[in-house]
């Protein structure tokens, strides 16, 4: 298993409306469109920068975890994805290590890709997502 690079860095909003502007007009990254995950209950924006992307992150739900987690901390960095090459081998790497896993077994999430979490008392205080492309 390796690392391959940071995929994104998700950031929680209250409205991709409201700060998409900002990340397009005030820094000029391109938007390259938005996806709804329903199982997550969340809306991603999409914003290339580099070889990696910035994801905005709005909740669809009340009861969603992006909804939650601005509820406790308000908006800002959620989390830092890092693109493995195979995140099964990830996942059993960090369980080996004593690693305090959020998710045991990968999940679907935006672009399709495969993703898992880490939980950030493992990782120093920050969320980490694990993603692979998927096949």
């Amino acid at each position: 298993m390796s690392v391959e690079k940071i995929d994104h860095i998700g950031i929680a909003v209250e409205s991709i409306e409201k700060w998409l502007g900002f990340y397009t007009d005030v820094l000029g990254l391109d938007y390259t469109g938005s996806e709804e995950i329903e199982e997550q209950k969340v809306r991603v924006a999409f914003l290339k920068i580099g070889e990696s992307q910035i994801e905005l992150l709005e909740p669809t739900s009340d009861d969603s975890p992006i909804a939650k987690f601005i509820e406790k901390r308000g908006s800002g960095i959620h989390h830092i994805a890092v693109k493995v090459d195979d995140i099964d081998a990830a996942l059993a790497r960090h369980h080996e290590a004593g690693a305090h896993l959020i998710d045991k077994e990968p999940r679907t999430g935006a672009h399709n890709m495969r993703i898992a979490f880490i939980h950030p008392k493992t990782s120093g205080g920050v969320l980490l997502e694990l993603c692979e492309e998927s096949t």
